[in-house]
């Protein structure tokens, strides 16, 4: 990540200024912690829950669930949107913690899409809600594929939209306004749009189609700002100093695709999943 621009004030003015953000910053997560402490209790009991794979309890290492959705302001009784959940690593723990009190949208993937690969994981995913009514019994599931299907909740309804690592796959479908737009009709006003992507290198110029899978900073902060959101809050709790973001197959070199097999797997193994930006939107 980039690093902050000097001041020209000179060493008071910046030590004063270090000084009086590290307080309010202090401060401020001291009434956040307080404010969530029941709440991260439900959701660490939902993440602890026994329907989790050890597979995927294995990446909690890496994603942080329980960090993540508290910073981003998560309440048990919300209406919140996940967009385009793959296999449902984060439905797992979204449907158990939203059961009771809140509403939860799972926007899936376009189950009549002239693409096989959509039409299949549409299917699969279905069938995993349907396989654990227990867990899933109230998840509603939409779907996603603008323009032809774009309600994934009743427009204004939604406290918080997520999506994960999907900013890449947009911009390669060349779909990223149409999909932000869709997002920000089934927000309401205030409404909270957390976005977790993988974190490109701002030395290097963005490819528009992210290729590698990675995304600048920057440049994800201003095509979101430019679909009407406003950022409110960035987080280096997915950070991960030790990945370049330069491999042979991109993001997709590193844990859990590991594409190049066996060859140097000890090496990307030992990397871990990649450097991630979290970024905190409200809906103007």
């Amino acid at each position: 990540m980039s690093p902050l621009p000097q001041s020209n004030r000179g060493p008071f003015f910046a030590i004063a200024g270090c000084s009086l953000l590290g307080i309010s910053l202090l401060a401020l997560s001291s009434i956040s912690v307080a404010a969530n402490k029941t709440i991260d209790s439900s959701l660490q009991q939902a993440i602890n829950g026994d329907h989790r794979s050890e597979s995927n309890r294995a990446r909690d290492q890496y994603r942080k669930p329980l960090e993540t959705l508290s910073w981003l302001g998560i309440r048990p009784e919300m209406t919140v949107v996940e967009i385009t959940p793959g296999a449902g690593w984060y439905t797992e723990i979204l449907a158990p913690y939203l059961k009771r009190e809140g509403t939860f949208y799972a926007a899936g993937f376009d189950a009549e899409s002239k693409i096989d690969f959509f039409r299949r994981n549409a299917k699969k995913f279905k069938e995993k809600l349907a396989a654990n009514p227990d867990v899933y019994g109230r998840v509603i599931l939409s779907e996603i594929a603008p323009p032809t299907k774009t309600e994934i909740a009743p427009a204004g309804s939604a406290d918080m939209v997520l999506t994960f690592r999907n900013l890449h796959n947009w911009m390669k479908a060349g779909n990223s306004d149409a999909m932000l737009a869709t997002i920000y009709t089934a927000l309401k006003p205030g409404g909270i749009l957390g976005l977790v992507e993988h974190r490109g290198n701002p030395a290097v110029k963005q490819d528009p189609e992210a290729k590698s899978g990675y995304v600048n900073e920057v440049y994800a902060i201003a095509m979101v700002e430019k679909a009407g959101f406003k950022l409110t809050g960035k987080s280096e709790l997915l950070a991960n100093p030790e990945d370049s973001r330069d491999h042979p197959h991109g993001v997709w070199t590193l844990p859990p695709t590991l594409r190049l097999g066996h060859k140097d797997q000890g090496k990307y193994r030992a990397i871990g999943e990649s450097d991630r930006m979290l970024l905190k939107f409200v809906k103007k």
